[in-house]
């Protein structure tokens, strides 16, 4: 299993890409001013870092404990990124319309967006992460 100090360092690589991502996207896609969805995306990320650092510990235990290993193949990080992004959905979309003095509706579809823009970025930023920082026990079992 991967150290704190790697969980840190995943957790942080992520969210500052991520937002160097979102946001200029985001206030573009949504029409919203890009100070109202930078604010936003930054109160998220600080959401989705202790989310992110919780839920990885907790999938990567379930994952050793059912498998013996906490190495994933493809349709295990769809699995994971989905999992991670419904959980997020239900605590962020009131919140976002709240913030934003939208609908929940719109709220809704633009939770959506945000989730569907980070599930994609979370394979991506994890497969790259996995390879640029493999562990050990990745190379005894290949």
């Amino acid at each position: 299993m991967r150290s704190l100090f790697d969980r840190i360092r995943h957790v942080i690589s992520f969210e500052i890409i991520g937002l160097a991502l979102v946001t200029p996207l985001g206030a573009l896609a949504f029409d919203q001013p890009m100070l109202d969805i930078g604010v936003l995306s930054a109160i998220i990320a600080v959401v989705a870092t202790a989310w992110n650092l919780v839920y990885n510990y907790l999938f990567d235990l379930a994952l050793t404990r059912a498998l013996g290993t906490t190495a994933k193949g493809g349709l295990m990080r769809i699995g994971h990124a989905i999992l991670f992004e419904a959980g997020l959905l239900a605590v962020l979309m009131p919140f976002i319309a709240v913030y934003l003095g939208i609908s929940l509706w719109q709220a809704l579809m633009m939770d959506i967006s945000f989730a569907l823009f980070y599930m994609a970025y979370a394979y991506v930023f994890n497969w790259g992460y996995d390879r640029l920082f493999p562990l050990p026990e990745w190379q005894v079992q290949a």
